[in-house]
């Protein structure tokens, strides 16, 4: 304890570094899973690939909002062993994982009849019944998809984040081989298109429960999280519940924002919509490496939360924040600088509509450097204030940031003010700064006692 309380700075940069690297690498490693669908299913078909957009985001709608009890599992289990309650870390894990499997059984039915619903969304009917036939298969994958997050964050929380690492590069290259079998049907078998699409998901999904709990039961014999796995544990089952509903409807909430800035870029025409996508892909890498330093901070807060080391807690959130920080700045000078050098990766140089796409989107990469610090420092505050378990006040500031500031104001400095584009993505900058200087400010006045207040 007298060793954290008086780590240097140095020292907190380095503990930072050994435990979100990893994480960041993991993040790096998911995303190339859903690049190699979008570009692998391109090959294959537009109409696949358009009907596996609208299907995947479908399922990840329900997925991110269902890896709420996944996400609060780790401040749980960090704070359980920061004060060395081996029990209590085993009790919310295992409550956790049974959290996620209701939720999967509650959303299962719009997965398997997922037609109607794509239908009334508006959808053309061949691409609704495209979109039903993939998640009639990878909704299955709902249950193993929302335990390994479990899993990951319970192994985060130990500070055991190379295995998390590990696994996912598994599932990145299982996945480029299955979709390669299965969509094309090389190797002698069957040409599935988008569904062997579905099943590559859902086998990459069980591949990876299957790798998480051998690890987990074997590696970590002292936590018994699989031990009498059966009985219920309704306090334990509780305070997940309680702690992880709020961080779900958070990350809902921005997701719903991006979401939201999709819808209106495609109202301004399809070239706008193929910049915004390409330029949201760039920003998205980098928000990967913050979302990676966002776990660590969340572990190292849990853990000095659990042991009382407030002024560690402090000072390491401060730390965290300014690493952060340093990688929004060199991103900001990439995205200034050689916009088109990042673009024209996505670009066929022989298309004619190329030269359109990279003007559009060299304003966007602008857009995209200003909002990097703001991005980075709302996904750092939500971060520390989730290892302090302090959920409900950032729900409603991000419920707030994003919905009543970001969305309407995207919409108006992109209609209304005729800015197009780039006053959407202002907008979006908008909404994220708001929420960056409410979440870093409830960080700062954050005093013990407060969890969970909505003030």
């Amino acid at each position: 304890m007298t060793q954290e309380k008086t780590q240097t700075t140095r020292e907190h940069i380095n503990a930072y570094l050994l435990l979100g690297l990893p994480l960041v690498g993991s993040h790096v490693a998911q995303f190339s899973i859903q690049l190699a669908d979008t570009i692998m299913l391109g090959w294959y078909s537009v109409e696949a690939l358009a009907a596996q957009v609208l299907a995947g985001t479908l399922f990840f709608v329900l997925f991110i909002f269902g890896a709420g009890f996944a996400f609060a599992v780790m401040p749980m289990v960090a704070q359980a062993e920061g004060a060395g309650d081996e029990r209590g870390a085993r009790r919310v894990t295992r409550m956790g994982i049974w959290a996620s499997i209701l939720f999967g059984i509650a959303v299962l039915p719009v997965f398997l009849f997922a037609e109607p619903l794509l239908l009334a969304l508006g959808q053309k009917p061949e691409l609704a019944a495209l979109g039903a036939a993939y998640l009639g298969v990878a909704g299955w994958g709902i249950f193993p998809a929302l335990i390994v997050m479990v899993l990951k964050s319970f192994l985060s929380a130990l500070e055991r984040t190379q295995v998390v690492l590990w696994v996912t590069i598994v599932a990145v290259f299982a996945n480029i081989l299955i979709n390669y079998a299965l969509i094309f049907g090389n190797w002698g078998a069957p040409e599935l298109g988008i569904v062997g699409a579905a099943w590559a998901s859902l086998s990459v999904q069980v591949i990876s429960v299957i790798l998480m709990v051998a690890y987990t039961r074997y590696a970590t014999p002292e936590h018994e999280v699989f031990v009498r796995f059966w009985r219920a544990d309704w306090p334990a089952l509780l305070a997940v519940f309680r702690l992880g509903w709020p961080i779900g409807i958070t990350t809902l909430a921005e997701v719903g924002l991006f979401a939201a800035s999709s819808v209106m870029m495609g109202w301004l025409g399809t070239l706008q919509l193929a910049a915004h996508g390409i330029a949201l892909q760039v920003a998205s890498l980098t928000f990967m490496v913050h979302l990676g330093l966002s776990n660590a901070a969340t572990v190292r807060a849990g853990r000095a939360f659990g042991r009382g080391d407030y002024a560690a807690l402090r000072h390491g959130g401060l730390v965290v924040l300014g690493m952060s920080v340093v990688v929004a700045l060199v991103a900001s000078v990439v995205f200034l600088t050689m916009p088109e050098v990042l673009l024209s990766a996505f670009l066929d140089p022989e298309d004619t509509d190329t030269s359109a796409v990279l003007a559009i989107g060299v304003g966007l990469m602008a857009a995209a450097a200003l909002f990097q610090l703001v991005d980075a420092a709302q996904v750092m505050g939500l971060g520390i204030l989730r290892g302090v378990q302090d959920t409900r006040g950032p729900m409603i500031i991000a419920a707030i940031s994003y919905w009543v500031i970001g969305v309407p104001v995207s919409y108006l400095l992109g209609f209304v003010f005729g800015f197009g584009g780039i006053g959407i993505w202002l907008g979006l900058a908008l909404g994220l700064a708001v929420a960056a200087v409410l979440l870093i400010w409830r960080f700062l006045r954050w005093q013990p006692g407060q969890k969970n207040a909505t003030a």
